[in-house]
Formats: structure tokens, sequence, C-alpha cells
């Protein structure tokens, strides 16, 4: 017989099929990927055994969480985390990121919570066979794990008591769902129903109009639409549904407090105890600050800005327009059905200017109009909602080039004439101050001991900032060094950040962070996009590998 390939190629077959793989190979192999966290929240105070769900090559791995009194380790079991939650936990929610020595894994969402944990029991379908709860308040880790899945829970109410009830899923944390909420009578009845109050999530405030058993039920459609007519479900379909008659946090006036100030918050929501109705708060560098008191069942987080933020002052309508200085962010509600509120401010020919009404995205009900017009009251320009972002996101940009110096008048109202205490917006008026943004391309970042990393960073060089600008990278492993870069004058858009090492293995979270001598106010981090949540994160993940 004779072979149609040389006898060294068929060696050399031999030897690749059947040899072992070199241990070089071997340390190339993939880092932990993690998908999801089940259940994704713990109370204070509690351990709780977490399920991982993902590929992980090697176990045990590490786990990276961005807040104080978090503890993570790795359970003897692949894929599961025991997660220790200190009693003075600051709640709200946090990010983890598994790791081992090839690298680290995207960053998902976990909530601490104020409220005892829940965990969803199967078969609870059918309205007549629901999960019973022994009673409220509570947060119920659930998933719909199939297609056709509903899952129903029922609990006691006196009449009179507010229910609210309030799913967290696609927002929070990328469930791939369009939820829907319902509150039943004890014999199935469909009392209220709500599918999208905060984005896709649904919530619902429901008052007991009699003593009894009160079911609430939840289902849902896959967030992107397909041809499918039926319920949506999967391994990934996770929620957290809070069941609460106690104190509900809906949001904080004002929405936005300005560094270094101190102020005074008020909390808006249902059932709100006395003792957590108004919440002094001092901002610092942080760029948000997360309020929330033992008595309410949520928490709240509030942007901190740069520039002033300040109330809207009633009566702010066409004949007394509210006069404002630019950069501002304003904290304003529409209130009652028909209100509008006009800021009236100067500005100069040739600026470009960009005002946002921040509504849908900070959990309001306004459907915004901006409308900008001259001193006479001229319409100059016009946005909603499908003009500024994508359809149904109930939130407003308007961008203008000013034509001539002057005064000029902004106008927000609700497109369709409502109003109530729930249409708030957050205006973003930011003028045209000098400023900069740094961006990475990716948060995840691998050195070899072998060969130097080169990082590229991008300088967004805003309203003509043209100072220098320090570039350096905090929390590098020992023996990874990596010299501070310099960006000089208004054509600086990007630096290379060089990091060399003779160590290794090692991982640690980075901060790329730019700075202007003499300029603390100038201090900014870099941050990376990203494809599942968050949209960007200033959370770097550096491998160092041998």
């Amino acid at each position: 017989m004779r072979f149609p390939y040389p006898a060294y190629l068929l060696a050399l077959a031999f030897y690749v099929w059947f040899a072992p793989l070199p241990a070089t190979n071997l340390l190339r192999a993939a880092p932990p990927t993690l998908t999801y966290l089940f259940p994704a929240g713990a109370q204070r105070g509690k351990t709780v055994e977490v399920i991982a769900t993902g590929t992980f090559e090697r176990w045990p791995v590490r786990a990276w969480v961005d807040r104080k009194g978090v503890e993570i380790k790795a359970a003897k079991d692949k894929g599961k985390l025991i997660v220790n939650v200190a009693a003075d936990a600051v709640p709200g929610l946090c990010w983890i990121r598994l790791y081992d020595e090839q690298g680290g894994s995207v960053l998902r969402p976990f909530f601490i919570g104020t409220l005892p944990e829940i965990m969803e029991k199967e078969p609870n379908d059918e309205p007549k066979k629901p999960q019973v709860l022994s009673g409220l308040p509570g947060v119920v880790n659930g998933r719909l794990e199939k297609a056709g899945d509903v899952d129903s829970f029922a609990f006691h109410l006196r009449k009179g008591e507010t229910l609210i009830a309030s799913l967290e899923a696609n927002r929070t944390l990328g469930s791939p769902m369009d939820a829907i909420l319902q509150v039943l009578s004890a014999d199935g009845f469909v009392l209220e129903e709500n599918n999208d109050d905060h984005g896709l999530d649904p919530q619902i405030v429901f008052t007991a109009p009699k003593d009894g058993t009160y079911l609430v039920r939840t289902f849902a459609f896959p967030a992107q639409p397909d041809s499918g007519i039926r319920f949506a479900g999967g391994p990934a379909y996770l929620y957290r549904l809070t069941l609460t008659t106690g104190g509900f946090a809906d949001y904080a006036f004002p929405l936005a407090v300005a560094r270094g100030d101190k102020s005074m918050m008020e909390i808006i929501g249902w059932n709100i105890p006395a003792a957590a109705k108004k919440q002094s708060v001092k901002s610092n560098d942080a760029s948000t600050i997360t309020l929330w008191h033992p008595q309410l069942a949520n928490t709240l987080e509030v942007p901190v800005e740069r520039h002033r933020s300040i109330i809207e002052t009633e009566p702010n309508d066409r004949k007394s327009p509210q006069s404002i200085a630019l950069p501002v962010t304003i904290s304003g509600r529409i209130d009652p059905p028909g209100d509008l509120d006009v800021y009236e401010f100067r500005a100069k020919k040739g600026q470009r200017l960009s005002f946002r009404a921040d509504a849908g995205s900070v959990g309001s009900q306004l459907d915004p109009l901006l409308r900008l017009s001259d001193a006479a009251g001229k319409r100059l320009a016009e946005a909603n909602d499908a003009t500024s972002r994508k359809a149904g996101a109930r939130d407003a940009t308007l961008t203008f080039a000013i034509p001539q110096d002057g005064v000029y008048r902004l106008e927000v109202r609700d497109q369709n004439a409502h109003g109530s205490a729930r249409h708030f917006y957050r205006l973003q008026a930011p003028g045209v101050e000098p400023d900069y943004a740094l961006t990475v391309a990716a948060d995840q970042f691998t050195l070899t001991s072998t060969k130097p990393l080169t990082i590229p960073v991008t300088i967004d060089r805003r309203n003509g900032f043209n100072r220098a600008i320090d570039i350096t990278i905090e929390g590098l492993p020992a023996g990874v060094t990596a010299a501070a870069v310099q960006s000089t004058g208004a054509a600086g858009k990007s630096v290379m950040l060089r990091l060399e090492t003779k160590n290794g293995p090692a991982s640690a979270a980075i901060r790329i962070i730019g700075r202007v001598a003499g300029q603390a106010d100038f201090t900014r981090t870099a941050t990376a996009p990203r494809i599942k949540l968050p949209a960007s994160t200033p959370y770097l993940w550096l491998t160092v590998t041998k």
C-alpha cells in the first residue's frame, strides 16, 4: 500500500496529535468568564451561597468587589461562592469581578440590601398554587427559567396598607427580559398591572381595599422582540422583586448636588417614615452619593456635579422665567398637569450649547420636550426623546449653536401635558467651559514579563481645553512600572502608557488618572466602554503573567 503523503509529514501529524501540550500552552488558558450571579444580592450582616455561572478552567477563583464590607470566597464546589456581608456595609449596587492568574471576568452587579432575602421556589406558576410568603417586607430572588414560566407569590395585606412591588431585572442586572408585574386578588383577578415603570422593569404601588390574601405575579417577554408569541424565559432571566408595605424611596430632591456643598436631601416615595424623609449630605470627590436608611427598602444614587446645582423656583413660566447662569444643573418638577418651566440665560455668538433633560433614565414619568427660543419668543430649536435618543427612553437632548449675543430661553414641559410629583427631571446645562475626559478601549489588560504593554489613552479636549495633562496609573502590582506621560496643547488627543515588569503572576484593579498641575478640580479618571453592564466603568484590570 502506498501512502499519499511523505513519511515525515505523517510523523509530524502523529506528534502533533498525540504529544502532550507543553507547559507554555497550558499557561495560556482562558481566564474565567462570568455570565451572572444568583442570587444577585444579599442582606447586610448575612452570609449567602451564590452560584456563579460562566466558564472556570481553574478552580478556585478569586473575587474582587468595589465595596468595603463585602468578602467573597470560592466554595469547594466549582461555580459556588460564599459571600459574607458585614452588618455595617453600605447598601446599594456593587460590582464583582472573578479572576485567576490568566485574567479577569467582566464586571457583574450584586446588591447589598436592608431587607430579608427570599429564594423563589417552583412550582409557583398558578395563582391557585403560589409560593406563600410568611410575611413582608422581603426581596425575592427569582428566575423565569424556561419559556412560558410564570412566578406567583401570595401574602396577606390589611385594608389601607400600601404595597410597593418593584422588580429589578433588565436595567440593573442585564437580564434579557421585558417583565410584566401584576397584583391579583386571592381568586385570581388582576387588580393592577405594570410593565415599564423604570426602563423595561415594572413597579406597582397598590393600596389594599380590604383585609385578605393578595398575589403578585410576574412573567416576561424578550427584551429584544422576536417573532415568538409566548412568555419568555431562560437561565439568564434573573430578577429581584422587592415587596414591602414599609418605606420605599422613589427619588431624592434635588436630583444632583455640587461637589463640596452640604445639601439637605428630601426623600420622596411611599410610606416614608419621618426619620428618613430628610438627609443631610456632604459631597466629596466621589461621582455619586448613596442615600439609604434602615427603614427604607431601597437606596438612591445621587450624582455629584462639578458645577452649581440648583432647584427650580416657581413661578417660572413664560411671563416670569427663572434666570440662570451656565453651567448649572437644575432639579425640577412638571406639576400640576400642563405645567411648564422656563429658564432664561445669556449666551454669546458661536457658543454651541447642549441641554439634557434626564427623566426616564432617573425613574421619572415625564416625557420631556425641550424648546429653545430667543427673548422675543421666537422658536429656535426643539427636542424630545425620539429626536435625542432612542424612542421610549424618555430623556431629551437639545444642541444648538448660538447665532448672536443675547438672552435666550429654554422651556421644559411634558409632551402630553401630563404632570405630577413623579414628573421630575434633572436638567443639565453645562455651558462651554473648557474640560477634558479620558477613555481607554478596554477594561482589561495583560502584561507579560517578556514584553512591555502599551495602553493607548484617548483624550477628549472640550471647548478649547489646552492645558498640560499628567496621566498616571494607580494600583499597579509590586514590580510593575509605568512612567507618567504628559499631554500638552490643544492638539494632544492621545498618549501611550508603557508598562513593564520582570515579575509575575499578579492581578490588580488599576485606575488611569489625569491631573492638571495646581488644578485639583481637573482630576479625571479614565473609563472603558462595556458591552455588558455597566455601560462604562473606571474599574480597569491588569493581569501579569510569566
